[in-house]
């Protein structure tokens, strides 16, 4: 009987020690859980205030003042000589031969291409032979006449006869002269326009020369309608062209096409340059700075002050009282090397920012750095 008392008492000791390592499990369990909401909310709290704090960005600005000068015409164009021919045939047929190549310099009076001589021949051959018949014909009215067996029409008739095929004689020789194409000034060929065994017109052009002198390059220039219209005859130009890219070319506007061109549709100038130290090629690429000769009101302002430009439109931020800036649309009025003139957009404005303009918007919080 005390056997089985102690056991059941040992039973009971146990289930005791179970319920309260449960207890303290489930308890240790909720204390864990507490713990981590704790943490969470301190975590969330710092966050919430890291995000309520603004990042304050830094710039500076640039004040602003009227400019007064002219403007400037930024244009591109092709090198050419001012001086271009394009010889060609008095006459049509079969191109024989050739002599010079594109790009290749002569001299004056060098043969650069002749026409098959066959067909040139034999029509001046047929036309001395009739020459030659009409003047025998003259010959015997003209003794007919003198022994009135021959009358005065008959004379007269003969007589027309034989002058009028003594000018189509000279015509087809002076045709035969111009089969052939001689220099008429020392030059190059800018462009070679058939080959040999061609067929040509009369006419047609053959060969496209660059008859050479002195200073007789010219860039020849695209211009939209406005523009061309500011432009005048004699205007300064400064020429850059990209073979000789650290060297700057002084022209002047020469001449002002008054036909536009029909592959661009724009309106041509040319611009005569003064070249001493370089040896420029026909074709070669060209940009130029054209002066104008009115004066324009206008800001200048610096190229990293620029935010979303697209052709003459752009962005600046300005300041404003409460450390925050607005966006402001301008109007460009033209580029140079250090400075963008501004046409339009900045009435009334004293000044605007200049740094770190690409890591702002409307809703920036900014300090004023001043030098």
């Amino acid at each position: 009987m005390k056997l089985i008392l102690k056991q059941l008492w040992l039973n009971e000791q146990m289930h005791l020690i179970n319920f309260k390592t449960t207890n303290m499990n489930f308890q240790f369990k909720y204390l864990c859980i507490f713990l981590v909401l704790i943490v969470a909310c301190k975590n969330k709290s710092s966050t919430t205030k890291s995000l309520e704090v603004e990042e304050v960005i830094p710039v500076t600005t640039h004040l602003l003042s009227n400019t007064y000068g002219s403007k400037e015409l930024q244009v591109t164009g092709v090198l050419t000589v001012e001086q271009e021919a394009k010889y060609s045939f008095k006459v049509g047929g079969v191109v024989d031969k050739i002599f010079i190549d594109n790009g290749e310099y002569f001299k004056k009076g060098k043969l650069l291409a002749i026409l098959k001589g066959n067909e040139i021949e034999a029509g001046l051959l047929q036309s001395k032979l009739a020459l030659e018949k009409a003047e025998r014909d003259l010959k015997r009215v003209a003794n007919l006449f003198r022994d009135s067996v021959a009358t005065l029409e008959q004379y007269q008739n003969a007589t027309t006869a034989y002058n009028i095929t003594k000018q189509q004689y000279e015509s087809i020789a002076f045709n035969k002269e111009y089969s052939s194409i001689y220099a008429q000034r020392d030059g190059f060929v800018i462009k070679k326009l058939v080959q040999q065994g061609e067929i040509v017109a009369s006419g047609s052009p053959i060969l496209v020369i660059g008859e050479q002198g002195s200073n007789e390059w010219v860039l020849r220039v695209g211009l939209s309608d406005k523009d061309w219209a500011l432009v005048e005859v004699g205007a300064s130009a400064k020429v850059y062209l990209d073979a000789f890219p650290n060297q700057h070319i002084q022209g002047r506007i020469s001449k002002k096409l008054l036909t536009p061109d029909i592959a661009s549709g724009t309106f041509q100038a040319e611009i005569k340059l003064v070249i001493n130290k370089v040896q420029p090629a026909v074709g070669m690429f060209g940009k130029a700075s054209i002066s104008i000769s009115q004066t324009y009101t206008f800001q200048s302002i610096p190229y990293s002050s620029l935010v979303e430009a697209d052709g003459n439109k752009a962005f600046v931020f300005i300041p404003i009282d409460s450390g925050r800036v607005k966006k402001q649309a301008i109007e460009i009025f033209s580029f140079n090397d250090d400075y963008v003139q501004v046409k339009a957009g900045l009435e009334g404005v004293k000044e605007i920012v200049k740094s770190n303009s690409a890591f702002l918007n409307e809703s920036s919080l900014i300090t004023i750095i001043r030098n």
